[in-house]
Parts: C-alpha cells; structure tokens; sequence
C-alpha cells in the first residue's frame, strides 16, 4: 500500500494534512471529500507518522466504510470498534454479550492510555458516553508481583470490584477462578489469563496458561489487571481524553454527527444522562489534532479551524463494465497528463488487469515496489478500496476493481404485490426508528442471535425509551413499520408498559375520524359518478400496440392491463402511474387515449410547460401517423389564428386528441364535444388552485395521472387508497444508472465533465438558475471550453427564440445547452448524456430528480454532477436532499425518492396541516391504517378479523447465520421477503434467490425456509400454532374449530392412538418416538401436509 501512499502524497491537500498532523494540536476543517478518499488521506497521514487515532462516526454504515478501507490500507495496524456500554451491561455484569463488550471497551482504553498507535473507530453513541477518567482507570488498575503479600481474599474482593465475574473454570476475557490456594484470571488486557499461586498470603508464583489445554506457558515476575468496568459506572470522562497530546480525532462529517447526537439525547432521556454533548465531546479532544472532515464547507458548533484544508476530489465513474466507454477515458487521462493508478485484488489480478489494457493499445505497468514509476502509462499496483476517485489539482485518478468490473450481480426481481412491492420502498436499516404495532416508536438496532434454551434464533432488537429493550421474533418482522414523522426532530422513543402509546393513537385515532368524512365524501363522488364503460380491445387497438418498436416491460404491460380494466368499469378512472423518468409512462399513456378514441371519445392531455406539450404532440402524432385518431396542440408555439381553429375543431369534434397547458383547462375557451379521458403528465409540477381546475373539469371523466417522483400529498391519496396506483420500476432493457456526483463547483471538475461528454460525440445540459447573469456564465463557459458551442435559454425569452434553441440543441447544432430550470421538463435529447447542475443546493429534492432524468436515456452510460459553491455554508435541508440525490442513484427510485421527500419535509397532511402533529405521534404508516380502518367502520363493513399468523415453535437451529449473511440490511430484507412468502412458488423462487446472491443455504437457513413451508400449510387450515414440546407435537387451532374427517382419519392411518385432542383448547396433540423427534421438520412438515391435503 505505500505505493498508493506515494502516489497519493503528490497531491498538495493530502501532503498539507499530512505536514500539519507534524505541527502543534490544533483544530483543522477539511472539506471537500468523502467516502474512501477521506479514508485514504486520513490513512496517508498516520502512515506518515503513526499515533493514537479515534474517528468519530454518525452511524453503523459509515463507521463499516472506515474499517473495510482502513483494514485494508493499513493491514499491520490494530483497528478496533469502540463498544457502547448498555446500562444493563453494568447492571448485569454476568450477561456474556455485556460482559464482552465492557472488556473489549476497557482493552482500547488501556492501550490508548499507554500511547500505542492504535485505530478506533467509534458511533457517536459509543464516543459521547460518559466513562471513568485516565486518572481513575490508572487507580482501578490491580498489580501483581511476585514475593508480594496480599491476602488472597483480598484478592478475590478486588477482582470483583474491578467487574470481573467468578466462574467454575476460566473460559473467557473478565473471568476468575479460584482452587485452594491457586487463583486463576484472564484479564482483559492480557492475551492469555495467569495463574497465581499462593502461599500463605504471599504471591508464590505467576504464570501465563493456555486457555485450552490449561497447561502453564511461561513464569512471569508481574501482572497488571484493568477495570472491567467502573467501581460505579458514574465516570464522568469522555473516551477521547485517553487520546493525549500525540493523538488524532477524526470528526467524520460533523453536521451528521450533530444531528445524531441531538436524536439520540432527544428520544431517550436516561440514556441522554449518560451522554456528552457536542461541544463537551470536542473540549474532550482538544489535547490533540481535531480534524472536523466534511464534503461541503460549513461553520459548526465548537469549531474555529486554526487550518482550512480543501480537498478537490471526484468520485470515480461506477464503470461497471461498460469497457468502451473505461477505454476512451483512460485514453483521454493519459493525453491530459493525468497519472492513473488501478488497485487490483493481488498480483494475479493486477496482471489480468495489465494484459486487458494492453489490448486496447494502453501502455500499462504493474508495480511492485514503493519506487517503481513509469511515465505516461497506467499504474498497476494490488491493494483494495471500497471505491475510486480523480484529484483535479494534482492529476491523479485512481481506480479500483469495483469501479471497473461492478461490485454485485444484479438480478432481475420477479413479480410482486402492490402490498409488497410498496413494503420495500421502506427498508429498515439499524439506527432508524420503527413503530410497533403493541409497542409504539423504537429504534431499530440489528438483527442479533439469541440462544434461547439451547436454539440459536434471530431476533430484532428494538430499544424503547428508559433503555427498554425488546427482542422481535423474525418472523414477527410485519409488526414493525419504518417511522416517518417530521422533519428535523427525532420522535420521544415510548417506554415500554407505559401508557403512552396508548394515548398518542387514541390522539391520532380522534384526528383521522374527521378526515375519514372527508375522504368519505371523495370516495361517494367517485363510487355514484357514472363514467363511460369503454369497449374491451379489439383487432385495431392490437395492431396499434404492435407497432410500438420496443419491446415493454412487464411492469409497462401489467399497469397497461390495470388501466384498461378501469376504463372498461363504468366507474370514472382516477389512477396515478409512478414511474421512472424514461421509463415508458407515454407508451401506457398513449394506448390509453387510442382506446378512448376508437370509442368515439375525446383526450386531454394536459402539461405543465409548453416545451413538453410540443414534444408529446410529436410522439403522439408519430405513433398516432398510421392511425385514424387525430392528434393537435394548442400552446404558445402556435399562431393565435392557429389555435382558435384547433379550438373550433375540437368543439366540433374533429380532433380526437388534445394536447396543451393548463390553458386547456379553460370551459369557456375550450368546450369539448365528447371528454372521455384526461391525461395530466408531469403532475409535480402543477399548483393547488390548477389541482382544484382539474378536479372540477374531471368530474365523470376517466384520469390518468403520470408522475415519476408523485409528490408527498399525492403518495398520501394513493397509500391511503382514495385513488388506485400502477408503479412501473423495470427499466428499459440495457439501461444503466445515471452516474450522480456531489461536488464542489470548480473549474478544472466543469472542463474535465465538458470534455469528457464532448469526446464520446454526445451533448451537455448546464443548468444556471439565475437569467441575470447567465450570460456571464455564458462567457466563463467558452473560456474554459473554447471549442464548445454554446446556446442559452431562459423563461425570459422570446417564446419562438426559446423553441428555436431547444429545437436546434435537438437536432445537434449546439454542444451545450445553458438553460434555467426550464428544461427540468423539458424535451428528450438522446444524446444529452451530462448534466452539471450549478448551485443544486437551491433547487427542491423532486426538482433535481427530475433534471437528472433528462440524462441516461439511452444505452449509454450518463453523469449527472450537482454543484454548490465554494466555502459557501450550505442549510441542512439543501445537505439532506444532495445526500438524497446521492444515495438514490439507481434506476427506479423516483418513488423512494417522494418517500424521502415526505421524511425531509415532514408527512405534513392529506387534507390539511393540523394532521401534521398527529403523524408525527404515531408515524406515517400508522396514521394511514387507522385512517384506512376509520373510513372502512364509516362505510359500515365490519373490520376485518386480523389475518391468523400462525406461531411455529419448533427446537431447531432456523436463522440467517452470521457465516452465511452478516450485513444487517441484508438480514432484515431477506426476514422480510421470509415473512411475505405465501406460496411454495414463492418459497423456490426465493431459495433461488438466496443461492445466487449469497451461495448455497448453511442448515439453519434451509430450516428456516422449511419453517416457511410449514407455516403455508399452516395457514391453509388456519392453526393457531404448532407446537414441539419435549415428547409431543401440539397443533392449535382457532375456538371451536375441528379438522375435517378426511385429515383425521390421515393423521390416523400414520399416527394411530398417539393422536388425541389438545388437554385444554381447540386442536390435537401428537405423541412423538424418538425418532421423529429427531426430525422434527420432517415430522411437522408431513403433519401439516396430510391435513391440508384436498
């Protein structure tokens, strides 16, 4: 790895961190980079000068990226997790998972007070608790040496004080043992534990054992034993004191870390009295260097950087084999000067990797040693990064294996329910607060392994105010829903056995009621509103579909077939259709105005921008060519003489179609002979009172509603089921991600985007929101890229000028379109493959979101770069929503991305903002079943019986085992898809699943599919539960219920006389041998197969 160091160190932002770390302690803000570039310059300065180093982290999942790129940078260092001490871990000191963590916390804290240039890595939980200070540790610490005299009860009484638990036999760190005169000990400092032997009162001999064998090692003269923990766990020091003055804390992007430690104080207070705060926290470290690192340049609480560092870095382009377009770029690297370095797996890799560059006419150099260097060709050298990134100042590039090749094998998802399909919109991750059906707001800490009498199980841990803690069976996954409340303030976490979930759904219970009325009178319009029962297909609507040149998706196809089946119902249509920018919406869009025009019915087709009506006139008259439906547009780009013939013609019904803006909304301007359908695209984008025109001009007439990100009142009608909803999340075939970046605007990352796209032959989009000064901008831009040419537009324009530029950008005359906001709805320019966004940090989530959209619309691989100035201190909310852009980079996530929006703006109110309160109290999805079971008792249907989840409880080892999955994430989404299985098909499919992503299924794992298996049976005769004790096998079923005669008499033929009724209850009970109790699956499996047959 030093090479990579050496290389890295040519950079001056990295050499200046690394200089300064040289220098007196002193604050330093670094900004400007992220992810494993802020890894790999942290790692090159403490590979110049090793010290104590702690990173401070706001989550799990950042705290993972640290240690997978510092383990591999640095693999001769120690790097460690600092543990968060549970307040039950020092109430219970025998509890082994407590008593574990506790020593590994004490073991860091001695190292890092003896100085040793050690890593740790801590969440802000684990940083901010408070501990015992240096002075107390170094008192509590017991010595031992020989000859000495100390009674052996003595002793026994300290070791117990210091934490450490007495035990028949050493087996673990923090345990003691005692045999007559000869105490054994395992301290958690130490890497084997000692015996010592007495005589008398005095220390006869000491020596270090072997835990296994018990055999003596070696003699030894002294021993220090460490605290296990606190003599009373009041300590009043925060862990990075134990840092010193030769230290370094890394504050991993601050303004996450103050909005974690504000959410953790707020929704716990027992816990927030064992916190320190913010500022606390930093005075804790101010012996040594703080390094404050963060993307964006902002001032924070506490911080007065005595150094500004910036860092001027892009993440590298996810390649993801798409090898031309890896080819031109590295070509274009090397002709500009840029010095690439490749980090391969290992040497066989790294001369794979050389040979594939070769081939391409690359000249290529594997390195082996710090030293090796070669001009002009591409470095090769093994090591490992989680991802690549470019240095603009120092021409440096460096690409990882992941960056070239991609990282996981995607598989294409099959079917699923809307139910299920909306579910994983809501992943739970640990860390995020979930509500429990019984229980109310928690938070989600992970999946952990309990062994509960002698089973291994998996469970969710779920901490509640007052530090409660409840442990969910896996199979219970659907009683826990992902919290959405209000922005910015983490909700009070419920203590359990309290009332005050009670009283927080009794509040929200009183609010829906209202509403329910409300949405009770939307439904009875609906419901009585008769509308036009269209014709079911016939030859001619087939010959139109097949003359559509691409082949649908099947989610293309299946939201086809909903909307068909609404228009052939006699009641109006009100459907919206989610979909992903480019996705194929016009296609379903346009079959659904064919069929009601052959039946003799008129279409609106209603747009935000005038822009977008003249280029959905030309896809629809193109499509529409060959066809009888005639097709027109009334908008700004035509002659007023135009439009009021169009106008008269559509009164008179000769045009079929009718494409416009809101000024189509207009009775008296526009009369309809014969409306059947309105189509409004792009709904985002329209205002209340516009919204109010529509419903109105709507009533009786079907509506089709497009939108790829629906905003967050929208989402809310269609969850709660005021209106139906068709999500189309299958990209087009050979469609790639759009690449998004996050970066600092500057010139050199403008140029080297411009040139970038310029080369492969495609076409830029600069979105510069201010129409004052764009021409200014205008000039910066030829000055930077001389040979561009350069057109702008703006809403200030001419309306034909502005077309006329638009038109011309479409037909390739122009490089690059310098545009305001207005093409954010804009026309499809295929080969537009770049967008730079200027000042991203002022537009809205769903804004943005859909200017990337008008990138990546064909096969090849497009970037999306959203900018914010220089040193400028950007809000939390303009940080939330580029971090949002960020993170939701894959195709498909327009709809995860409204759902986001609706947790960085807040649920707010379906009908109004006094609801905001009440959503808040219980959660988003709470809010909506009871708003759902309000309107379902207002109708008068009888709520339906809880669906019966039949409880297996079975004595085998069935669970994700951590060797066969160990990410959390991954855990709680299999759980879930577990959980959701209804099927044997399901279950195959599922297994299928498994195999290819994680590998062959360990045992545990097939025995919990077999549980699945077990309870879909189950389910098919509605048991309560099934039950294995000792030598029987219970099955339960609901008051009153029998089986049928054919099962009994089955379960006869097999079981004979062991079959009898359950001793109180509905059911029966079978008496086992050994041998079925042995496989108890295979038993319970064929049970259950028997009575559900026929």
């Amino acid at each position: 790895m030093n090479i990579f160091f050496s290389e890295l160190r040519a950079d001056s932002s990295v050499r200046r961190l690394s200089e300064v770390l040289r220098e007196d302690p002193r604050q330093i803000l670094a900004h400007g980079f992220a992810g494993s570039m802020k890894h790999a310059a942290v790692a090159a300065a403490y590979d110049a000068s090793p010290r104590p180093l702690a990173v401070v982290t706001a989550g799990r999942e950042a705290l993972r990226g640290w240690q997978e790129d510092l383990t591999a940078l640095l693999p001769e260092v120690d790097v460690y997790e600092l543990p968060e001490l549970d307040h039950i871990d020092f109430a219970a000191p025998g509890a082994a998972k407590g008593l574990e963590r506790s020593a590994q916390r004490m073991n860091i804290l001695a190292r890092l007070l003896r100085g040793e240039p050690i890593i740790v890595l801590a969440d802000i939980g684990a940083a901010t608790q408070k501990g015992l200070s240096t002075a107390e540790f170094s008192r509590a610490a017991l010595s031992l040496r020989l000859g000495e005299s100390l009674p052996r009860e003595t002793l026994l009484e300290r070791l117990s004080v210091l934490g450490y638990e007495h035990a028949a036999e050493v087996e673990h760190v923090g345990q003691f043992s005692v045999r007559g005169g000869i105490v054994d000990i395992f301290p958690i400092n130490a890497l084997s534990p000692i015996r010592v032997e007495f005589f008398d009162a005095e220390i006869d001999s000491m020596r270090e054992y072997d835990p296994l064998t018990k055999r003596s090692i070696k003699n030894i003269g002294t021993a220090s034993i460490m605290p296990l923990r606190a003599a009373d766990d009041e300590g009043e020091a925060c862990f990075l004191t134990y840092l010193g003055s030769r230290g370094v804390t890394v504050f991993d992007e601050p303004s996450r870390l103050i909005a974690a430690l504000t959410d953790a104080r707020q929704e716990d207070e027992v816990r927030a009295a064992r916190m320190f705060s913010w500022e606390e926290m930093v005075a804790a470290g101010a012996a040594g260097h703080e390094i404050f690192a963060a993307l964006m340049s902002r001032s924070f609480p506490a911080c007065t950087p005595k150094t500004l560092i910036a860092f001027q870095m892009v993440p590298m382009t996810a390649f993801q084999r798409q090898f031309a377009l890896l080819e031109s770029e590295l070509h274009r690297y090397l002709g500009n000067g840029t010095r690439v370095l490749v980090l391969a797996g290992g040497a066989e890799r790294a001369n794979l990797i050389r040979d594939m560059l070769m081939g391409w006419k690359l000249s290529a150099v594997v390195l082996r040693k710090e030293g090796d260097t070669a001009e002009g060709a591409v470095l090769i050298t093994s090591g490992s990064l989680r991802a690549g990134f470019e240095l603009g100042s120092a021409h440096i590039a460096v690409l990882t294996e992941q960056d070239i090749f991609g990282r996981h094998k995607v598989k294409l998802r099959r079917s699923v329910s809307a139910g299920e399909r909306i579910r994983h919109f809501r992943e739970i991750a640990p860390g995020d607060y979930v509500v429990h059906a019984a229980h109310g707001i928690g938070k989600y800490l992970g999946v952990e392994t309990l062994e509960v009498a002698g089973i291994h199980r998996d469970y969710l841990r779920i901490l509640y105010g007052g530090d409660d803690k409840l442990f969910v069976p896996t199979d219970q996954v659907g009683l826990l829903q992902k919290y959405i409340g209000s922005e910015g303030a983490a909700p009070r976490l419920h203590r359990m056995g309290t009332a005050d979930w009670a009283r927080a759904r009794a509040k929200a219970q009183k609010s829906v009621e209202d509403i329910a009325d409300h949405l009770l009178e939307v439904y009875a319009e609906r419901q009585l509103a008769k509308g036009h029962a269209f014709m079911p297909d016939d030859a001619m609507q087939r010959e139109f579909e097949e003359a559509f040149p691409y082949e649908e998706t099947e989610d293309q196809l299946r939201a086809v077939r909903e909307i068909k089946r609404d228009m052939e119902s006699e009641k109006p249509m009100d459907r919206l259709l989610c979909g992903d920018v480019g996705f194929g919406k016009t296609e379903v869009a346009v079959r659904a105005a064919f069929k009601a025009a052959m039946d003799g019915f008129q279409v609106a087709v209603l747009v935000p921008t005038t822009v977008l009506a003249q280029q959905h006139y030309q896809t629809f008259a193109a499509r529409f060519a060959d066809f009888a439906p005639k097709v027109d547009v009334v908008c700004r780009f035509r002659s007023v003489r135009e439009q009021a013939a169009t106008l008269h013609e559509v009164a008179r019904g000769r045009v079929d179609i009718l494409i416009g803006t809101h000024a189509i909304l207009n009775r008296k301007r526009v009369r309809f002979q014969n409306l059947g359908l309105l189509i409004v695209d792009e709904e985002q984008r329209f205002g209340v009172t516009q919204k109010e025109k529509i419903k109105e001009f709507a009533a009786g007439v079907d509506v089709l509603t497009l939108s790829a990100t629906p905003i967050p009142r929208t989402l809310h009608m269609s969850l709660a089921g005021a209106r139906d909803m068709s999500i189309i999340e299958t990209p087009p075939a050979d469609r790639l991600p759009v690449q998004s970046y996050v970066v600092e605007s500057s010139d050199a990352m403008m140029r080297g985007a411009i040139e970038r796209e310029l080369a492969r032959g495609g076409q830029v989009y600069f979105i510069y929101n201010r129409v004052e000064s764009i021409d200014r901008m205008r000039e910066h831009l030829l000055h930077l890229v001389p040979e561009a040419r350069i057109a702008s537009a703006h809403g200030q324009m001419n309306e034909d000028i502005l077309e006329q530029v638009m038109m011309d950008f479409y037909e390739g005359h122009y490089d690059i379109l310098l545009a305001t906001s207005i093409v954010e709805n804009g026309i499809d320019v295929a080969n537009a493959n770049t967008i730079i966004i200027y000042d991203a940090d002022r537009f809205g989530l769903s804004q943005l979101y859909q200017m990337r959209g008008r990138v990546g619309r064909s096969a090849k691989m497009a970037f999306a770069y959203f900018t914010y100035r220089r040193d400028k201190v950007l809000s939390e909310t303009a940080e939330k929503r580029l971090q949002a852009m960020k993170e939701f980079a894959q195709l498909g996530s327009g709809f995860k991305i409204a759902m986001r929006d609706l947790e960085i703006r807040g649920a707010g109110s379906l009908l109004g903002a006094q609801q905001h309160g009440h959503i808040a109290g219980v959660g988003f999805e709470m809010y909506v079943k009871l708003l759902e079971e309000a309107v379902a008792r207002k109708k008068g249907e009888a709520p339906a019986p809880p669906p019966i989840e039949t409880v297996i409880d079975l004595p085998v080892e069935a669970y994700l085992d951590g060797g066969y999955i160990d990410d959390a994430m991954h855990k709680i989404e299999i759980y879930q898809k577990i959980a959701a299985v209804r099927t044997n098909e399901d279950l195959d499919a599922l297994l299928d699943e498994l195999i290819d992503r994680f590998g062959e299924p360990t045992r545990p794992v097939l025995a919990l599919l077999d549980i699945a298996r077990i309870k879909n049976y189950a389910r098919s005769f509605s048991a309560r539960s099934i039950v294995a004790k000792g030598e029987v096998l219970d099955l339960a079923l609901p008051e009153g219920e029998k089986l049928p005669l054919p099962a009994l008499m089955r379960l006869d033929r097999v079981f004979g006389r062991r079959v009898g009724p359950l001793p109180e209850g509905a059911g029966y009970r079978i008496r086992l041998q050994p041998k079925e109790r042995r496989e108890i699956l295979d038993t319970a499996l064929e049970v259950v197969q028997m009575v559900s047959e026929g």
